[in-house]
């Protein structure tokens, strides 16, 4: 099953460098999820040949502009584009009256529904789930209403074994419960479902730290997580202006990863000061060595040890 994310935006505030304001699209199973939406994002959209139509969950982390700037420009597009499907945007209190504020000044009526999830920042709750994965919100530590995002797989039904259904002469109507782990008792004899099924895929976990403050509050909720996304703004010589700005530093990125056991840590909202990320990346792996770059265009696949 697909679980990977793919890098359209790793800067902070400033477009520079060819890099450009946040911006993900995490593909579960098929279905593409976009994580913020900076500036510019629809272009990426087409610069890495992601389907925009494919995408109908929208999950805003706060309302500073470089998470959202790009959103009314890809809202317009839908418009224009005809679009017919329902399009789901998570995001905190305030958005929708802007994105109104907009509407109705260019006078435009949406063919499309655009369905609003106003989402409580302060909070750790869950706000989505289909049959497969759900999504919580990570508190922030920001200037104003901040939150990431949490997307963690549903546990699976452990995998029959065919040959063995045969050769047990397990009748059909018993597999549902070989599925939830349950034993079988066949003519008196008792068949363990070891004997029939293999355990199911290991859930897999992807935690999207938009900007913070350092705060080992938020280490509880993405705890082992098997990607953890956390801003790196500055390097650790520029800690003062990380914390005026309520933004973090590599080494607290790293520290967070460490202390939540992620098994790996990907940096990004790059402050445009950074021409060279290398020195970013050397910095932040002192204390956690696993960690890697936001860079755009990459995709990273989430477990089953995480390739790019």
């Amino acid at each position: 099953m697909t679980f990977e994310v793919t890098i359209l935006g790793s800067n902070s505030a400033l477009p520079a460098h060819g890099r450009h304001p946040t911006a993900q699209v995490l593909n579960h199973n098929e279905k593409l999820f976009l994580l913020d939406c900076g500036e510019g994002t629809q272009i990426q959209l087409s610069s890495y040949h992601i389907r925009r139509s494919k995408i109908n969950h929208i999950f805003i982390s706060h309302l500073h502009g470089d998470h959202y700037y790009g959103l009314i420009g890809l809202l317009t597009s839908y418009h224009l584009l005809r679009r017919t499907e329902p399009l789901h945007l998570f995001c905190p209190k305030g958005l929708s009256d802007i994105l109104q504020l907009n509407f109705k000044y260019s006078d435009t009526r949406l063919i499309y529904e655009l369905i609003v999830h106003e989402i409580e920042s302060s909070v750790h709750q869950l706000i989505y789930e289909n049959e497969h994965i759900t999504v919580h919100t990570i508190p922030m530590r920001h200037r104003i209403p901040c939150c990431g995002f949490l997307f963690r797989e549903k546990k699976r039904d452990r995998r029959i074994l065919p040959e063995k259904l045969e050769a047990f002469g397990i009748p059909v109507a018993d597999i549902h419960a070989l599925k939830e782990g349950k034993d079988l008792v066949i003519d008196g004899k008792l068949i363990p479902n070891s004997a029939l099924t293999t355990d199911p895929p290991a859930v897999r976990s992807y935690a999207f730290c938009s900007d913070t403050l350092y705060t080992e509050e938020l280490t509880s909720q993405i705890k082992g997580a098997d990607l953890l996304y956390h801003e790196a703004t500055f390097m650790e010589e520029s800690s003062e202006r990380a914390a005026l700005t309520y933004h973090s530093t590599t080494l607290q990125a790293a520290a967070i990863a460490r202390k939540a056991a992620v098994k790996k840590l990907m940096i990004g909202h790059f402050s445009a000061k950074y021409e060279d990320l290398n020195l970013v990346l050397r910095e932040a792996q002192t204390v956690f060595a696993d960690t890697m770059l936001a860079v755009e265009g990459s995709t990273v696949r989430i477990g089953d040890g995480i390739q790019q």
